[in-house]
């Protein structure tokens, strides 16, 4: 029987929500479980990282490509291939029988990043405009709450079964989500014309992998070694060619006009900003946790179930928050909900460097960080809708989730580089201070770039041409 259009959008929504909700879950799922997987997988610590950061890297490459094939070929069908792929990713990790095998898995995994992007295109053409932004801020808001949950989940699983049913499930939910996408999800037709710009393509994530790289072996290599200099170098010289030739191309897979334009600008340091500060706390709060207390009180001694529970009530905060950005842009306007979202989380992140002896403080101060986060990851969405005309909108959503995850490679290895000033013993409490502090401080800075995020006048109509021929 054929579904009527209403039956079939009523479950655009509910299908894309749980795409993106098993991708996050399994971003983080894992993190609990890295030192177990050390040990059953008989290997060292450095190379159980890279479980985390092949997935990483992964996703930084493909996400842009899919994103834009996603534009050119169909986003659905894009979809679906990304979610098969996912779930071959999972299988063959919970298989996996040494760590090289987990992170060739990890490397497939990554792929689903993509989801995010391409959601948000769908979203864009199938709804009509009053829903997008509430529908748009649910999807942001999922991506928050599943990568929470997937440390509570993560932590479950590791304390009382087995890792691999960690990526069992990242399976099952793949498939399941295969599913509601194939009979929800309606065809569309493809958004733009043109070909793939593989050689863009590859100049942005080779560029991509070379700074990735070198922000996550900089601890060990050592900032200044020739190792990690020699990768920025490589990236910041990869990333000129790229500019270079995306410039002259008639279907760059980069818009080099669209990159320099204010709002789009702005936009991308938002992202940027919002993933450093984001993964202080993925860092400092289950480490806060799960530390014993020591002489001056920092730690609870608690376990990683427990620390993954005290991150909770923050996650699931960021979804009414994101779901309520329809109803805050209608009344006072697009600019507001991303400054707000940022307000929120410095004096969620003020409240917690002034007091966070106690569980309550952490569930709370948190929650209010994560009724932040809610606005800032649904304002981006719909930020980038207003800028980019329909052709562009899943190769553009996908830049802007690549640079909020660089803002999390660079936030990650910042908050460790201050929770290492204590030495080699427990973490002082001085060093989870001074990072709650400094979140405060860079989601100050965000307050103060998203009234440029928001192109002055009519945002709608100028969207519906590409950034170079605006006047």
């Amino acid at each position: 029987m054929t579904m009527s259009p209403d039956a079939r959008g009523a479950g655009i929504v509910p299908a894309l929500v749980t795409a993106v909700f098993g991708y996050s879950l399994m971003q983080t799922v894992v993190v609990p479980a890295l030192g177990l997987l050390t040990r059953e997988l008989g290997t060292t610590p450095t190379w159980s990282a890279w479980i985390l950061s092949a997935f990483l890297l992964s996703s930084a490459v493909l996400t842009p490509l899919l994103g834009r094939m996603g534009d050119l070929y169909g986003r659905r069908r894009v979809m679906i291939g990304v979610l098969a792929a996912n779930a071959v990713g999972m299988a063959g990790a919970a298989a996996a029988q040494n760590v090289g095998q987990l992170i060739a898995a990890r490397v497939v995994q990554g792929a689903a990043l993509a989801l995010v992007p391409l959601s948000m295109a769908i979203l864009r053409e199938a709804l009509p405009r009053e829903r997008l932004p509430s529908a748009m801020g649910l999807v942001s808001g999922i991506v928050g709450a599943g990568a929470g949950a997937g440390l509570v989940v993560g932590g479950l699983l590791a304390d009382h079964l087995s890792w691999r049913f960690l990526f069992v499930l990242g399976a099952l939910l793949a498939l399941v989500s295969l599913a509601m996408v194939a009979r929800w999800v309606p065809d569309g037709r493809p958004a733009a014309a043109g070909r793939l710009d593989l050689a863009g393509a590859a100049l942005l994530g080779l560029s991509l992998v070379a700074v990735l790289l070198a922000l996550t072996q900089g601890p060990s290599w050592g900032w200044t070694s020739a190792g990690v200099l020699g990768l920025f170098a490589l990236g910041a010289v990869l990333a000129a060619v790229l500019i270079a030739v995306e410039r002259v191309r008639r279907d760059p897979l980069i818009d080099v006009a669209e990159l320099t334009d204010r709002p789009m600008l702005a936009t991308h340091a938002a992202a940027l900003v919002f993933g450093a500060g984001s993964y202080f706390f993925y860092l400092a709060l289950p480490m806060f946790a799960q530390q014993e207390p020591g002489a001056d009180g920092a730690g609870f001694g608690a376990s990683i179930t427990v620390a993954g529970l005290l991150m909770l009530p923050g996650m699931l905060a960021i979804i009414p928050a994101g779901m309520a950005l329809g109803r805050i842009s209608a009344a006072l306007g697009s600019r507001w909900p991303l400054a707000a979202g940022f307000a929120l989380f410095a004096a969620g992140s003020a409240l917690l460097a002034l007091a966070h002896a106690g569980y309550w403080e952490h569930l709370v101060f948190y929650g209010v960080i994560g009724a932040g986060s809610g606005l800032v990851m649904g304002s981006l969405p719909k930020l980038i809708s207003d800028i980019v005309p329909p052709a562009r909108t899943g190769t553009a959503n996908g830049i802007n989730n690549i640079i909020r995850t660089v803002g999390g490679v660079v936030g990650s290895q910042l908050a460790a580089a201050v929770v290492a000033t204590g030495g080699a013993g427990p973490v002082p409490d001085s060093a989870f201070t001074g990072l709650f502090w400094l979140a405060a401080a860079v989601a100050v800075a965000g307050v103060a770039i998203s009234p440029f995020a928001v192109r002055r006048g009519p945002s709608r109509e100028r969207a519906t041409l590409p950034v170079s021929e605006r006047a």
